[in-house]
């Protein structure tokens, strides 16, 4: 009952708890303290009980357990404008919020020899720009201007061992996101928006969807695992009150994901592994829908209105654990991702720059006691800009945005095994 009694009111702390964060694109790099320790790494490699966050099939290898964790995030964003003849040049710092703080919680429970049952609550991702000089206000906007995305995800997995060797993983994905908008009032008109007047500053809207994962892992021979997993596109319910800003009147699911990944354990101490993962962010048209559209006549908000230009991205990440003695795990992980933001498309991208493409990680657990096990991992992303290129329309004055992106997160967690 006590048990019962602490796991609920984690659950309840977490739910009422998002914050922004973003490393690849707007998706975090890795879900759990452990893998994040490994640059995301999880494909085949499950260590604590958020791993069904990444791979479900992860759920019946892990025994019993609880993990809870709290990440600090701070992202250094901005843009410069250049060559405009509409008086917006200058430099423009995004980071009038700086800190974000992102709980995590994971729970299994072997129901057999044969079949467990987890639970992980996370954040998936997000965005955060905050300009206190607006960059859009020789437009027309006034106030400071930027955008937040949060998105947070519950997780239920069940997953069922036939063989000792291979496992397979079902869940449900919840997810419930938050968006805001501020200072664009120069798009908020008939010119440019299907439903003018729900384009900016409405304040924060939200969403709920679902979602389906489905994974497998396998011991293909006594040394190396593999794994992969598929998370479908989570249909998510309309920002109504940004249905002037979103195509198809204010849609913003979130992408479909592939993993695929291996875990090689290259001596008794020493576990690596490499996993691929692509993001399918252009199948969302709020999302991918280039902003070009808005000046072929499909304004913003209609069926195949203006976007923020997003590609899909392919991320090769790859991590090494060694056990450094009975009570202490030594973890590092490198990873690098495609862009996302094409250089044309680095206007409307002012409020969402997510650049990055480069992570390094560090982190290590330590074994205080027979179930308990502190975790601590630092990440950090790279300074990415991505200088424009024939970006800024013509009817906007012309010229170039350049944006830019550096992030580090630090994530301590606590595990109990049950």
């Amino acid at each position: 009952m006590k048990k019962s009694r602490i796991l609920a009111a984690a659950i309840a702390a977490l739910t009422l708890s998002v914050d922004a964060s973003a490393t690849n694109g707007y998706f975090t790099h890795g879900v759990g303290v452990r893998s994040l320790a490994v640059a995301g790494v999880g494909a085949a490699l499950p260590q604590d009980g958020l791993a069904a966050a990444l791979n479900p099939a992860g759920t019946a290898l892990l025994g019993s357990r609880l993990d809870l964790g709290v990440s600090w995030f701070r992202p250094d964003r901005g843009a410069q404008i250049s060559g405009n003849f509409a008086g917006a040049n200058g430099r423009y710092d995004g980071n009038d919020t700086e800190d974000f703080f992102i709980p995590e919680l994971g729970y299994v429970r072997q129901l057999s020899e044969q079949l467990s049952a987890g639970l992980a609550i996370y954040g998936n991702g997000g965005m955060n720009t905050d300009y206190g000089v607006n960059p859009f206000a020789a437009f027309g906007s006034t106030g400071s201007a930027g955008v937040n995305l949060e998105q947070l995800f519950i997780t239920p997995s069940i997953a069922y061992k036939p063989h000792p060797d291979h496992a397979f993983g079902v869940a449900v994905t919840y997810a419930y996101q938050r968006f805001e908008m501020k200072g664009v009032t120069a798009f908020d008109n008939p010119f440019f928006s299907a439903a003018p007047g729900y384009v900016s500053n409405k304040g924060s809207d939200s969403a709920n969807g679902w979602g389906l994962k489905l994974g497998w892992i396998g011991q293909i021979t006594p040394t190396v695992k593999l794994g992969a997993s598929w998370s479908s596109e989570l249909d998510m319910q309309e920002f109504s009150d940004y249905r002037g800003l979103f195509a198809e009147k204010g849609d913003f699911d979130i992408p479909e994901t592939i993993l695929l990944g291996v875990a090689w354990q290259a001596a008794p101490a020493l576990t690596l592994a490499l996993d691929l993962q692509r993001i399918n962010y252009s199948d969302v048209n709020s999302v991918g829908n280039p902003l070009q559209n808005l000046l072929e006549g499909n304004a913003l908000g209609s069926a195949n209105g203006g976007g923020f230009g997003w590609k899909d991205i392919d991320i090769l990440k790859l991590g090494a654990v060694y056990q450094f003695s009975e009570s202490v795990t030594l973890r590092a992980g490198v990873s690098r991702s495609d862009q996302p933001i094409p250089r044309s498309e680095t206007f409307l991208n002012i409020l969402a720059p997510g650049t990055v493409r480069d992570h390094l990680t560090l982190g290590a657990s330590w074994k205080t006691s027979e179930r308990g096990e502190w975790s601590i991992s630092f990440a950090h992303a790279f300074k990415e800009t991505v200088q424009g290129q024939g970006s800024i329309p013509m009817p906007f004055g012309g010229g170039e945005a350049d944006v830019y992106l550096q992030e580090d997160l630090l994530t301590v967690g606590y595990s109990f095994s049950l």
